[in-house]
């Protein structure tokens, strides 16, 4: 019988970079309700197919996969999943182009604004 090697994927799935952490937990600060966390998405729609989505939720479901980065719990629906994995949310402060962005390995496709993609 082969033997197991336990690996933690969780950390391949997805990864957030410490800015976007510091920016999300500061966002949540602000909303002002407890138990929330950070759901990640992909919805239909955009000018390149698929667009990203970000938004705090308290609703968990079955389907959900859930991470933590120092802190900040981050749940993925496994539909979403296959098309965030490997994938990293990214904050930069920048006057040109700043705010979060998804650098994407399985986007084919992404417009110019960076919001959408095709995988």
């Amino acid at each position: 019988m082969a033997e197991q090697t336990q690996v933690n994927i969780s950390e391949e799935l997805i990864q957030i970079t410490p800015q976007a952490v510091s920016e999300v937990k500061r966002l949540m600060t602000m909303e002002g309700k407890q138990d929330l966390f950070l759901r990640l998405g992909v919805t239909a729609g955009g000018c390149s197919g698929l667009s990203y989505s970000m938004t705090f939720d308290d609703q968990r479901s079955p389907l959900d996969r859930e991470f933590d980065f120092n802190g900040l719990k981050v749940r993925v629906d496994l539909k979403a999943l296959m098309h965030l994995k490997g994938s990293t949310l990214d904050y930069s402060t920048g006057l040109m182009g700043g705010g979060f962005k998804f650098i994407n390995p399985n986007a084919k496709r992404s417009c110019g604004c960076g919001s959408s993609f095709t995988s």
